[in-house]
Order: structure tokens, then C-alpha cells, then sequence
């Protein structure tokens, strides 16, 4: 019936049912924070290098030859820098070390003694191959090798145009990679790949930059 028939006092239209009140949204429980992820172990230590090589090593050196290690497969040990010639000559002659392979170096620029000089030695007769190292300060100048070894030569020329070490007694200790007016020693820390010799870039390459 239209609400203006409607009698007075009579009931109206049924009303809509109410709708239920929803629960107050719960907030997320926060999440616990992440666990940082645990550090990873360090390695573990190198096995020591033992046999009648260090053995002898040892007796014939005493202190002057330390930490005699198998890293990575390959026997090491370290030679303090002014028995570097005597611990070569002893294994070439006594042990047939007849080889120089290599002689590369390392600079810590942080450290009191900033360089490692590796020697990189092979026996044909034992088909060995071990490495020596000695470490010298910034300026310190190890003994050559080139008349114990030939391949010194050329070895100690490249470690003394990329690193600037010098070595006492060779014969023609001259850059062998680089020009001979070149500045600087590209392979210690303290040079990047953009600090190089630009002045030498541009006088003599007529361009900005070597990169």
C-alpha cells in the first residue's frame, strides 16, 4: 500500500535485515627480524709440507727457511730475503732444482715488509716443481739470481718494471715490458688501471689517455 493510504498507526514495509558489524581488522603479527646469515668459516690451514726436501731445508738453514706448506698442492716455503741466493744455489746444486721457472711478485702496500718475491722452481729428475718465497721492504734490494739461473734475467728485469724492486748485482736491470722513460710501476696498489703514465700517453701517442 502506498505510504499516503496507509492507515494511520499501521505497520510499515518490513525493514531490511541489519548487516552484521564485521570484526576490527587484526593487524599482521609483525615479522621477526631476519637472522643474519652466520659468517662463513674460515679455511682451513694448509697441511704441512714434510719430506726429505724440507727436511734438509731445515737442517742446512735453520731460521733462515720457515712455513713449509702444501697449498693448493704445490710445496712452498718461505726464505728470509739474505738467504735467497744461498737457498737457490743449495737447490740447485744439492736437491736438482735446474729450472727457474718463474719469479712474480705481490705488493701489501700496508705492510712493514710491502713485497712478496715468489721463485717458482722445477726439478726435471724429481718432476717436481716448488716455490720460495721471501718478502722485502719498499726499497730493499734482494740478491739477482742470474748467475745462478739464466731465465733470471729476463724474470728479475719484469718484476723491477711492474713493481719497481730492484735486484743487487744483475747485470742490466732495465725495463723490459714498458718504455724505458715510462713513470711509475703499474702493478703496485697504490696505481689504478686510469693513474697510469698519461704524460707518456700523450707525448707519444698524440691520444688523452692509454684506456
Amino acid at each position: 500500500m502506498p505510504d499516503e493510504q496507509r492507515p494511520e498507526g499501521a505497520p510499515g514495509p518490513n525493514p531490511a535485515p541489519a548487516q552484521p558489524t564485521p570484526p576490527p581488522a587484526q593487524a599482521a603479527p609483525a615479522k621477526p627480524p631476519a637472522a643474519k646469515p652466520a659468517a662463513p668459516a674460515p679455511p682451513p690451514p694448509p697441511p704441512a709440507w714434510e719430506g726429505d726436501l724440507p727436511s734438509a731445508l731445515k737442517d742446512e738453514f735453520g731460521e733462515r727457511v720457515s712455513d713449509f706448506i702444501a697449498c693448493q698442492g704445490q710445496p712452498s716455503f718461505l726464505a728470509r730475503a739474505d738467504a735467497v741466493r744461498d737457498v737457490l744455489e743449495s737447490l740447485r746444486d744439492s736437491h736438482e732444482f735446474d729450472y727457474l721457472v718463474d719469479i712474480t711478485a705481490v705488493h701489501w702496500p700496508k705492510r712493514d715488509a710491502a713485497f712478496d718475491i715468489i721463485y717458482v722452481l722445477y726439478s726435471f729428475s724429481r718432476n717436481q716443481r716448488i716455490r720460495m718465497k721471501i718478502q722485502v721492504k719498499d726499497g730493499e734490494r734482494p740478491g739477482s739470481a742470474v748467475d745462478l739461473y739464466p731465465t733470471a734475467n729476463w724474470l728479475e728485469r719484469e718484476v723491477f718494471d711492474m713493481f719497481g724492486v730492484e735486484f743487487d748485482g744483475h747485470p742490466d736491470l732495465r725495463r723490459i715490458l714498458l718504455p724505458d722513460d715510462w713513470t711509475g710501476f703499474p702493478l703496485r696498489k697504490e696505481r689504478t688501471i686510469l693513474d697510469m703514465d698519461n704524460r707518456w700517453v700523450q707525448e707519444n701517442l698524440g691520444i688523452e689517455s692509454g684506456q
